[in-house]
């Protein structure tokens, strides 16, 4: 009798192997801007931000330096430049809002950081992934600035989820165009 040789794992065929790439920090795109345009951009965000809305009530619902933050700190993909540009941004902005020194700026805060970290990880190039991320951290940045001004200033606000979804929405629109415009003045690194 002749045996055939013992076979320790059946050969199978799997239909759902998927290749997995992985993206090395050498390949992820960093930009830089130049002086003119990382001081320009977000002052003329903080201008229109605070102004426009005196004329034009429904444009309070955008928060255009939150956008240029997000925009700079993905371009840059650097935590600690996304904390500083958002700690900046966030602190002007509440000296124009004629409010406690702070609330925006810890909010712009953990969103400069977070988008930077997360632009580290994704591609964030493409007006799909550009939407989410906004939406994200619109949301992100709403909770923050809302539990800072409840929590340790003790201002009488009041959360609308609806509100803040359509608020959402309407930013991540804007952002898209925004954001390819903006991206005009990106530099390689």
């Amino acid at each position: 009798m002749r045996r055939e040789p013992a076979i320790p794992f059946p050969h199978r065929t799997f239909l759902n192997n998927v290749p997995i790439t992985y993206t090395s920090n050498e390949q992820i795109e960093v930009y830089r801007f130049s002086v003119p345009v990382t001081i320009g951009v977000p002052l003329l965000a903080l201008f229109l931000q605070a102004f426009i809305p005196l004329r034009f009530p429904f444009f309070g619902m955008f928060d255009l330096p939150l956008l240029v933050v997000i925009f700079f700190a993905v371009a840059r993909r650097n935590p600690v430049a996304g904390l500083l540009t958002g700690a900046v941004i966030g602190l002007v902005q509440d000296s124009l809002a004629g409010q406690p020194l702070g609330l925006y700026g810890i909010a712009k805060t953990v969103v400069g950081y977070g988008a930077s970290s997360l632009g580290v990880k994704l591609d964030v190039e493409n007006a799909g992934s550009r939407f989410l991320v906004t939406i994200f951290f619109y949301v992100v940045h709403e909770i923050v600035y809302f539990s800072v001004a409840r929590g340790l200033v003790r201002l009488n606000l009041h959360w609308s989820w609806p509100h803040e979804l359509w608020s959402a929405l309407a930013n991540a629109i804007v952002a898209v165009l925004l954001f390819t415009v903006l991206d005009r003045f990106k530099q390689r690194t």
